[in-house]
């Protein structure tokens, strides 16, 4: 997979050189190239914002610097997926990491400032991807975190693949809670069904759990599966 990154801070995708993003890169699973929006930028100042049509506060990021961001990247290399990280997209999801994952490239444009022309949406026909119903100063952070999730999903990415189906919303519900040793610590003792043996019974302490702790903080997630 190739993984295209277009942003005005490409400093803040340092850690993809980090943990499992890193070992999928030093691998040979992914390649991140990384583009400095400014070096696409016309004129002395090189610059990449404006005010906005119509008025208002803020500043809003110019189209023409993302498009010829995207244009350098073909015609050898395709753009695949153009993703736009916004706080008006649709929610990621697993299953959003999922499909991507399976893509063989990937671009990702990084917002900044106030908003970015919505000629770069309409015209580089990207999808809008959102974390959540919150604002962070940024599209890097809610881009790596998407870069993230899927390339531990890549085969080969984590060496244990059942880790990695026992996450959170692998199957539609929050992971069960974890212990490790000691078996007592500050007089919190671990469930003695894990220290049991019985495998079945812990199968079933675990989905228990889980349900619970989905029923109890994502209700929502609950609902999804019972109307699929």
């Amino acid at each position: 997979m190739i993984i295209n990154i277009v942003t005005l801070f490409p400093e803040f995708f340092e850690p993809l050189k980090l943990s499992i993003a890193g070992r999928a890169a030093a691998a040979g699973l992914v390649e991140y190239r990384v583009l400095n929006l400014r070096d696409f930028a016309e004129g002395k100042y090189q610059a990449v914002d404006d005010y906005p049509y119509g008025g208002g506060a803020g500043m809003v990021l110019k189209p023409d610097p993302f498009f010829a961001a995207v244009e350098s990247i073909g015609p050898d290399t395709s753009t695949g997926k153009v993703l736009l990280m916004s706080a008006r997209g649709a929610r990621f999801r697993h299953q959003d990491a999922v499909r991507l994952s399976l893509e063989p490239v990937l671009t990702i444009l990084c917002g900044h400032y106030k908003d970015i022309d919505q000629r770069v949406v309409d015209g580089l026909g990207a999808e809008e991807v959102s974390l959540g119903d919150f604002i962070v100063s940024g599209g890097e952070i809610p881009a790596l975190a998407v870069v993230d999730a899927v390339v531990r999903l890549l085969p080969g990415a984590i060496s244990d693949h059942e880790s990695a189906s026992t996450d959170s919303f692998y199957e539609g519900m929050l992971s069960p809670p974890s212990y490790t040793r000691p078996a007592e610590f500050m007089g919190m003792q671990v469930p003695p069904v894990l220290l049991s043996g019985d495998h079945r019974k812990i199968s079933e302490w675990r989905r228990e759990q889980s349900e619970r702790f989905t029923r109890e903080r994502r209700p929502d997630l609950l609902e999804s599966l019972e109307e699929a």
